[in-house]
């Protein structure tokens, strides 16, 4: 039967060190695992992502500022506390050890009081990440839920999203922006979990009731995600992603700049996958006709210029499509 005790993985090569703490962590009823190397350590943390790690600095095969480097450069791992355990006390040893991830350290001989201060404090952070963590699965799993009820739209989002992500990197944003961006292309129609399948699904021309309830999805949308401040810089892309760059979109009408580049950027790639897939009111259109209409309408007014010809440039060099 699994365990809900929190695992703590103390990495040490000094079996002593290791019993000792083990003896401390062990009678606060924490799931405690060892290992009396790097490479066995790091291998461990990689395959089971424990909730936290405490770290000696030397020892054989990898030593802790690899392993925590290691760790923190692991989408699986990059949030796991860690707190470097050494006898070194140099100023130069702990900023070896903050560029490497760390989160905290304690100096041998350790003091338990303080050891058990520090453990529960960063187990707190660890558990309300992983809570907002769950949170934000809960409402992608929705988004894509909602999508794959209907056959037009399935897939929709996350083909915008990696589209959007690609054109992110295209421009030079950063990893951390690609992926935020990424994760707005997977929510931007959220906000049509208020909206009638019967109107999502109709192949004819909408009534100006039924616009008006359409384009209402990105407002709804932040609306959904407004409670999760994990999300709170990805809600403006949410919300704004029906805006046009002459200032006639909606909700608020923004212009130019004011649209964040987020909204600008899933604009984009959300029309081209609406044109090349197939809707109730018309089939979809092959890539080359999505790109001439592109071409065409770049200085129309609905799109940011530059970023829809970085899209095109994108899409004829790379076959991003």
């Amino acid at each position: 039967m699994p365990s809900n005790k929190q695992k703590i993985l103390v990495i040490d090569d000094n079996v002593t060190n290791v019993e000792l703490i083990d003896a401390y962590l062990s009678a606060a009823d924490y799931d405690v695992v060892t290992a009396y190397n790097g490479k066995i350590g790091l291998d461990f943390a990689l395959r089971e992502a424990p909730d936290l790690v405490l770290l000696d600095i030397m020892m054989p095969e990898l030593d802790g500022y690899q392993v925590c480097a290691q760790l923190k450069n692991n989408e699986k791992t990059q949030f796991i506390p860690i707190i470097i355990i050494t006898a070194l006390t140099d100023i130069e040893d702990k900023i070896k050890g903050l560029n490497a991830g760390a989160d905290d350290f304690l100096t041998k001989p350790l003091n338990k009081h303080e050891l058990m201060a520090r453990v529960r404090s960063l187990l707190r952070i660890k558990s309300l990440h992983d809570d907002l963590d769950s949170s934000e699965d809960i409402i992608l799993t929705l988004a894509l839920a909602l999508e794959a009820k209907d056959p037009y739209t399935k897939g929709h989002s996350e083909r915008v999203a990696r589209l959007a992500a690609n054109l992110a990197k295209a421009i030079g944003l950063t990893e951390r922006g690609q992926d935020r961006i990424h994760k707005a292309g997977v929510l931007h129609d959220i906000g049509k979990i208020g909206v009638s399948l019967k109107v999502l699904s109709k192949n004819s021309e909408l009534k100006p009731d039924e616009y008006i309830e359409v384009i209402a999805h990105p407002s709804i949308g932040a609306t959904i995600c407004q409670p999760l401040k994990s999300l709170s810089d990805i809600i403006p892309m949410i919300k704004h992603h029906h805006e046009r760059f002459d200032g006639d979109g909606k909700p608020d009408g923004l212009s130019g700049d004011s649209i964040p580049l987020g909204a600008r950027i899933i604009s984009i790639a959300d029309t081209y996958d609406a044109m090349t897939s197939t809707r109730p009111y018309r089939t979809a259109m092959k890539k080359e006709v999505a790109i001439n209409i592109l071409k065409q309408e770049i200085d129309n007014g609905q799109w940011d210029s530059e970023l829809v010809a970085k899209f095109i440039t994108m899409l004829s060099e790379n076959n991003a499509a």
